[in-house]
């Protein structure tokens, strides 16, 4: 549709909505530079590199398998009703017309890019279980299966119209769909892969693998931060009556609430201000407040990234007692986290905004009885368990057939060196036998 030089207040109302999906999408891929720091500043200085080009490489194939398949099975509308509940089928290699359609709100293109971007911030959530010693082959072969299966299903589940979206599953920007279901990648991985060499002692006992560079991480919680609004204020989808202005609101108050309290309770416990904590739980009440955002009250904002802030604390001790080594804590900032913010709407979603989202049904501290906690957990439960189990069968395979896991020589010269032949850092990691 092409503005006329007097464009009525429909083609307006089209413009306005593209340009602001538009941007919301561009903040979310932008997220992926915030990874990149996150992941590379977690780590050591040998995989710096790696971590950063596999990065473009997944999001670069992600991007065509996403085109390809998976945006068919998440938003398809032609398979039958029955099956429709379970996965979609249809736009198949997406051709999203020119401009949008009569009587859309915006182009599909740009929907299309902005699904694409979150798609492709649960496969690098996943990537936290891979991290210092999965071989590159078996980055690019989960991202096949992931990208055009797994995560398309979940989301299809939820926000493509199937049988937890019939439900009423509340999960307005993704808590469950995009970082959990991440997450329980990372944890497949992770135990197929087995630690680090050197991360826990034969007592069980563990070591300390510090990150290269913990700017690099502050400035990757930032970007990621500043990326989040529009992954939450974005999923309005519209510019409307200015709601994703509360969206957004809600956003920062869960923020910055993980962030206090991640590093206050490092401070009581450990006797210092823990700064790895505190990044940690400004991500965890991210992560928490996505699924409630549109849903609840301020002061409940503030509470579920608080306690958000608390979890992702005791949930990274947690794993490590377990000896479950997760260089990014990814299972505590996006699944734990993931976990308690879409069970949160389950208490504290209000009848109010539940009506106005026109999902879901109030939570038990605002009258709403049982119903929609149960939903939650449901959506939970299901998710998590097929997420894993489709996960772990594609890595496993993998495994069995290519091998997962670099050799100990590799992993121990660095993934840059080992899978790439070059250094991310040249002048401070020279080969061995060359001089300056």
């Amino acid at each position: 549709m092409a503005f006329a030089d007097d464009p009525t207040a429909g083609q307006l109302n089209v413009g306005l909505n593209a340009l602001w999906v538009m941007l919301a999408g561009i903040l979310v891929l932008l997220m992926q530079g915030g990874f990149i720091l996150l992941e590379a500043g977690s780590t050591r200085m040998k995989n710096a590199g790696h971590v950063a080009g596999k990065t473009i490489f997944t999001l670069g194939l992600a991007s065509i398998v996403y085109w390809a398949v998976g945006y068919g099975f998440t938003f398809g509308g032609d398979a039958s009703e029955s099956l429709n509940k379970f996965i979609g089928l249809g736009n198949f290699f997406f051709d999203p017309g020119h401009a949008a359609a009569e009587g859309d709100s915006y182009p599909s293109s740009v929907f299309f890019i902005f699904q694409l971007a979150f798609a492709a911030v649960s496969l690098s959530i996943a990537w936290g279980g891979f991290a210092e010693r999965a071989k590159l082959s078996a980055y690019l072969i989960f991202t096949l299966f992931f990208v055009s299966v797994i995560y398309p299903v979940v989301a299809h589940w939820i926000w493509g119209g199937g049988w937890l979206a019939k439900d009423g599953a509340q999960d307005f920007a993704g808590s469950t769909v995009v970082h959990l279901t991440g997450a329980i990648g990372a944890l497949a991985a992770t135990i197929l892969l087995k630690p680090r060499i050197g991360k826990f002692n034969k007592d069980g006992s563990a070591n300390e693998i510090l990150g290269h560079n913990q700017v690099f991480t502050a400035l990757a919680v930032l970007i990621l931060w500043v990326g989040w609004f529009g992954f939450n204020a974005g999923s309005t989808v519209a510019i409307g009556d200015g709601f994703f202005g509360f969206v957004a609101f809600n956003t920062q108050l869960g923020a910055a609430a993980g962030a206090v309290a991640a590093l206050l309770i490092s401070w009581l416990v450990n006797g210092k201000a823990d700064i790895t904590a505190m990044l940690n739980g400004a991500l965890a009440g991210l992560v928490a407040i996505t699924a409630s955002c549109a849903f609840v009250d301020p002061w409940a904002a503030v509470v579920i990234g608080l306690v958000a802030g608390v979890l992702v604390f005791f949930s990274a001790k947690f794993f490590e007692k377990i000896k479950v080594d997760d260089p990014i804590f990814a299972l505590s900032v996006h699944g734990a986290a993931g976990v308690w913010g879409t069970l949160a709407n389950g208490l504290f979603a209000t009848e109010e905004l539940s009506g106005k989202v026109g999902i879901g049904k109030a939570g038990l501290f605002e009258g709403g009885g049982w119903g929609q906690l149960w939903v939650q957990a449901e959506s939970v439960i299901v998710c998590g368990a097929f997420a894993f189990a489709a996960s772990f069968i594609v890595l496993w395979v993998v495994k069995q057939v290519i091998g997962f896991r670099v050799t100990e020589e590799q992993e121990i010269i660095g993934l840059d060196l080992s899978e790439h032949g070059n250094y991310g850092y040249p002048e401070q990691m020279k080969k061995a036998g060359t001089s300056v």
